[in-house]
C-alpha cells in the first residue's frame, strides 16, 4: 500500500511537471520556440562563428606586399615600353594649393586690377615634379593611351576643335582614364592678330564644344603658340577661364628645347609636347614619351598632375 502511494506521488509529480512544461511551451508560442531551437542548433554547431567564406573579420592586406607588387608591375610595364626604368611616383597633391601668379615679364596692363588669368611656365613648388601638357589633338594614337595608362603617367590635354572633331571618342577615352581636357581654341589662330570679339569667339566657342562633347567647360586655357595680349586674357576670363599656363620646356621625338638660359629642368616646370606622329615627326607619340620619361626620371623628377596644383 505504501509503495502504491509513493508511485502515485511520483506519477503525480511527473504529471504536474509535464503540465507546467506544456503550459510554458504554449505560452512561448511558435515564434519563440523557433528562436530557441535556432539557439540550440547554433550551440550544437560550435558557437556563433560563421562558416568559412561567409563573413567574419577580414584579414588586412599587407601594404608592403601591395607596394612591392605595384613596383614590379610598373617595372614590367617600363620594360615593355622600352624605358630605361619605371617612372617615379609623384607625391600626394598639396593640401594647400600654391598661389599662382604671372611669370615676371608675362603680365599685361590691367593684370592685377582686372583679375586676369595668370600666364605662367612653372608651378611654385619645391617638390621634384614636372607637369606634362600635350597640345592640339592631331594624332590619335591608341598605343599612346595604353602606354600612359599602364605606366600611370598623368598629363593634361589642350585641345583645338578643328583637329579633334573627327574623333571626339578618342579624347573621351582619354578623359575616362583621368586626363583633364583643356581649351586651346577652335581653330588655333594667332590670337593677338584678332579683335577682342574674334578672340572671344575662339575661346568661348571652344568652351561650348568642350561642354557639349566632354561634359564640362574647363577653367584652364592655353593660347596657341603661347602668344597672347590683354584682350586674350580678358576674353578668356569672360569665358570662365582662371589659368593660362604656357611652358618652360618643349620635348620633341628627337630633342628638347628650353625657355631658360640654363637649359635645365626645375621643380614645378610645365613641359609641352604635341599630339603628333610619323606624318609630322620621325617617330611616334610612344617614341616622344620615351624620350620625355627617360630624361625626367633619370634626373630624379616625377610627373604630377597639373590640375592638382591649381
Amino acid at each position: 500500500m505504501r509503495a502504491v502511494v509513493q508511485n502515485d506521488k511520483k506519477r503525480a509529480r511527473r504529471t504536474v511537471h509535464t503540465s507546467v512544461h506544456t503550459s510554458r511551451r504554449a505560452a512561448m508560442g511558435p515564434a519563440a520556440l523557433t528562436l530557441a531551437a535556432a539557439a540550440l542548433l547554433s550551440g550544437c554547431a560550435g558557437g556563433s562563428t560563421p562558416p568559412a567564406g561567409h563573413g567574419g573579420p577580414a584579414r588586412a592586406a599587407d601594404p608592403r606586399a601591395a607596394a612591392a607588387a605595384e613596383h614590379a608591375r610598373l617595372a614590367a610595364a617600363a620594360r615593355r615600353w622600352g624605358l630605361d626604368r619605371a617612372p617615379l611616383t609623384p607625391p600626394a597633391p598639396p593640401a594647400e594649393k600654391p598661389r599662382i601668379t604671372p611669370r615676371d615679364g608675362f603680365e599685361v596692363d590691367g593684370q592685377e586690377e582686372e583679375g586676369l588669368p595668370p600666364v605662367f611656365t612653372t608651378i611654385p613648388t619645391k617638390q621634384r615634379v614636372v607637369f606634362l601638357t600635350i597640345d592640339d589633338g592631331a594624332e590619335k594614337d591608341p598605343a599612346f593611351l595604353r602606354m600612359m595608362s599602364e605606366l600611370k603617367v598623368p598629363y593634361s590635354a589642350f585641345l583645338s576643335n578643328y583637329l579633334v572633331k573627327d574623333d571626339y571618342g578618342y579624347f573621351r577615352r582619354m578623359q575616362a582614364r583621368g586626363v583633364t581636357l583643356n581649351n586651346h581654341t577652335l581653330t588655333h589662330p594667332y590670337l593677338p592678330g584678332l579683335t577682342y570679339e574674334e578672340q572671344k569667339d575662339e575661346i568661348c566657342g571652344m568652351q561650348t564644344v568642350m561642354k557639349r562633347q566632354f561634359g564640362k567647360a574647363p577653367t584652364v586655357f592655353r593660347p596657341p603658340y603661347g602668344n597672347y595680349n590683354g584682350d586674350t586674357l580678358r576674353a578668356a576670363k569672360s569665358c570662365g577661364i582662371k589659368y593660362a599656363p604656357i611652358w618652360d620646356e618643349e620635348v620633341f621625338v628627337d630633342h628638347w628645347e628650353y625657355r631658360d638660359w640654363d637649359r635645365s629642368l626645375h621643380p614645378g616646370d610645365i613641359v609641352l609636347t604635341h599630339f603628333r606622329g610619323r606624318d609630322d615627326w620621325d617617330g611616334t607619340m610612344v617614341d616622344d614619351m620615351r624620350r620625355f620619361l627617360d630624361k625626367v626620371t633619370r634626373e630624379g623628377y616625377a610627373v604630377a598632375r597639373l590640375e592638382d596644383y591649381l
